[in-house]
């Protein structure tokens, strides 16, 4: 097995499906099974959900009633109400869950310990990191990144709605190509959008690989962290 801890990144607008908002209980329980065979596998799986089908931070502030500030902090909690969906399907597919928020709110979850999130994934339990950074102007891709480095991650994976990275977006051009391999240095310079700049810049001071794929290829993940990296692409 090429990868023991990793972290999966997901965005809130896969959770939506054709809907485009909101929280589709099918897809929540199809990656609840991605994810349970990760588990089953012996793979300690950290896990971070945006909160682009509740609301996005930047989107809320655009016209200006709202500020940035407090934008950010509804997109933050927009991730808490994805993380305690995500907890509830890996629950019913028979999953230990532990969900860990920026910011504090007892009730619902723990706040986030490094230490005690890394003794989570060492007794086998699936961690959610949910509320980002804690901090406005700092995105969930970021955040993944962030977590990925202090639970000490070997990869973070990105898993999205297509299978890699192109030169152009594939929906739009039909001679658009795919990007197997590239550098931290060409993601950033290229400004491919494979994650915001600020989470490309704090992988490579890492070492930390990214792998892009497609989440809806089942058992997609389970091929990857096992070192098949045909349908994906990788920063690094």
């Amino acid at each position: 097995m090429a990868n023991k801890r990793v972290l999966v990144k997901f965005s809130g607008e896969a959770l939506a499906g054709e809907a485009g908002h909101g929280i589709d209980t099918q897809i929540l329980n199809y990656i609840s099974q991605e994810i349970k065979s990760l588990v089953d596998a012996g793979i300690e799986v950290g896990i971070v959900i945006g909160g682009g089908n509740i609301i996005r931070g930047v989107t809320a502030a655009q016209d200006g009633i709202i500020k940035r500030t407090s934008g950010d902090y509804m997109g933050m909690l927009a991730t808490v109400i994805n993380g305690v969906a995500m907890q509830e399907a890996c629950e019913h597919a028979g999953l230990e869950v532990r969900m860990q928020t920026a910011i504090k709110m007892e009730q619902i979850a723990e706040p986030y310990i490094n230490r005690k999130a890394v003794r989570h994934l060492e007794k086998g339990r699936v961690v959610i990191f949910a509320a980002g950074t804690g901090n406005p102007f700092f995105t969930t891709d970021t955040a993944a990144t962030l977590r990925a480095v202090e639970i000490g991650a070997e990869v973070i994976i990105k898993a999205t709605k297509v299978d890699g990275v192109y030169d152009k977006d594939p929906a739009k051009f039909d001679d658009a190509v795919k990007l197997d391999e590239i550098s931290y240095e060409q993601a950033l310079t290229d400004h491919i959008k494979v994650m915001d700049d600020t989470s490309i810049a704090l992988a490579k001071d890492n070492s930390l690989p990214i792998i892009i794929c497609d989440m809806f290829i089942q058992g997609n993940l389970l091929e990857i962290i096992n070192g098949n990296i045909t349908n994906c692409s990788i920063v690094k």
